[in-house]
């Protein structure tokens, strides 16, 4: 069994003792420090795991000791002891590289969440399949995505509230993700939740939980998102949509890592990291009045920014060679290949969806295509439009009866649909071949379509 070693530094004894203790109980080694000169001595003759540092020493103040450790010593994680309701003091130590922070009075299962978290940076890489989690969106080997791989190893040893900025489609989400897989937090959730897509009235009850009968409609008691992602990590997309009720709430409850559920007399504990996103330009957004300085002060700890896809246009081959062989797997066909004239035709193309538009672009063409190869024509990118002389002459539909009452166009499209395939393969008794033919399409479109409509 390995021993971790840890380096408590404060210069009030009974401080010192009551960590101490706590942490020998935990079976870790304690190294002792009252102040910054101490502190440094020991960490150069021994190998730590961790070191624990109030804020207010002596000879300095925390923040010095964990740019130095960051120096000296990048791989020790850092946390820092901060006084009750400093957040000010607490988001100018994870500015500097500190892991976490604890604020006194220290609370004792809060401490040992933050060392147990720490301490898991200093074991063997995880066994985690990051596959599994398509990280190919990230691959690449431009500058611009290299810097962020490297961003995101990095930001996943700390606990720092990450802005995660980009236009839509980037990948903002994945980035998010990824930070979560290469940290400690790595066995526990990852909660994703689009914050626009949630109706203000059960935005609380979402977000928060609810006790059984608080409110019509709630039979049952409800965890929330945020303790259903504790120990792990709650990823707020769009987070700019989030009313300005609700932002203060949200604030309230990342300061005070509690929750207080609907209907609930008392508050819960949580132990997660935050990570947000947003395309909205959120500086002017708070300029304006429509979101809280606060908020964004307290979420904008570090800001990671997702380059778009226009900016790395060397990288584009990569990505739609991944993109083709996961949608080839998931039909199971043969996989398509660009023609040299696609892939001139993609990376001159502006990708206003970036990454998303790119996955769209290509399924469509790989279902559309007859050949093994996709050409610049089947992507169908920037298409000129009919002139009104072409739509005059284009064939008139025979006229399709609608249901009564109110319709839901896509279920609607999609039957007619399947009652299309199923006529062309009774037609040609089930050969797929003929069916496909029959119906204008490719014999890989027709897989598709049987695929995506459960009809194998």
């Amino acid at each position: 069994m390995t021993t971790h070693t840890a380096l408590i530094v404060d210069d009030e004894p009974d401080i010192r003792e009551l960590l101490d203790i706590t942490l020998t109980r935990m079976g870790i080694t304690t190294l002792l420090a009252p102040d910054i000169t101490t502190a440094k001595s020991l960490l150069q003759g021994a190998t730590v795991d961790l070191c624990l540092t109030d804020m207010n020493l002596p000879d300095g103040n925390g923040i010095e000791l964990v740019q130095w450790i960051q120096q000296q010593s990048p791989n020790t994680p850092a946390a820092v002891i901060t006084a009750y309701g400093s957040m000010d003091t607490a988001i100018e130590a994870l500015k500097a590289g500190a892991f976490d922070f604890v604020s006194k009075p220290v609370e004792l299962p809060r401490l040992r969440d933050l060392v147990n978290s720490a301490l898991k940076l200093s074991e063997p890489a995880s066994t985690h399949s990051i596959e599994g989690d398509e990280p190919g969106l990230l691959l690449g080997q431009s500058p611009e995505i290299k810097r962020l791989r490297n961003q995101t190893r990095k930001l996943a040893r700390s606990q720092a509230p990450v802005f995660i900025s980009g236009e839509s489609g980037s990948g903002k989400e994945l980035v998010a993700r990824m930070v979560h897989l290469q940290g400690p937090r790595a066995d526990g959730p990852f909660i994703a939740v689009n914050c626009g897509a949630i109706p203000s009235e059960l935005m609380e009850s979402e977000f928060f939980g609810h006790k059984k009968g608080s409110f019509t409609g709630a039979t049952d008691n409800k965890d929330g998102l945020f303790r259903s992602a504790n120990g792990g990590t709650l990823f707020l997309d769009e987070v700019a949509d989030l009313p300005l009720a609700m932002q203060v709430k949200l604030l309230r409850a990342i300061q005070e890592k509690a929750v207080r559920p609907v209907g609930e007399p008392k508050e819960f504990a949580v132990d997660i990291r935050v990570l947000s996103a947003t395309h909205k330009n959120l500086p002017e957004l708070v300029q304006s009045g429509q979101f809280r300085q606060d908020l964004f002060y307290r979420i904008n700890v570090i800001e990671l920014m997702v380059p778009p896809l226009r900016a790395r246009p060397d990288d584009i081959p990569l990505l739609a060679h991944h993109i083709l062989t996961r949608i080839a797997k998931e039909y199971e066909c043969a996989p398509a290949i660009l023609t040299k004239e696609a892939i001139d035709r993609l990376k001159s193309y502006g990708f206003p969806g970036n990454v998303r538009e790119l996955e769209n672009i290509l399924e469509r063409a790989f279902t559309l295509c007859d050949a093994d190869n996709i050409d610049a024509d089947e992507l169908q990118l920037g298409s000129t439009p009919k002139t009104p002389d072409q739509v005059e002459q284009a064939p008139k539909g025979e006229g399709v009866p609608l249901p009564e009452g109110e319709l839901d166009l896509e279920n609607y499209l999609e039957t007619i649909e399947r009652q299309a395939i199923e006529r062309a393969l009774e037609a040609t008794r089930w050969n797929k071949t003929a069916a496909a033919k029959r119906l204008g399409i490719s014999f890989r479109a027709l897989r598709y379509k049987l695929k995506k409509l459960g009809m194998e």
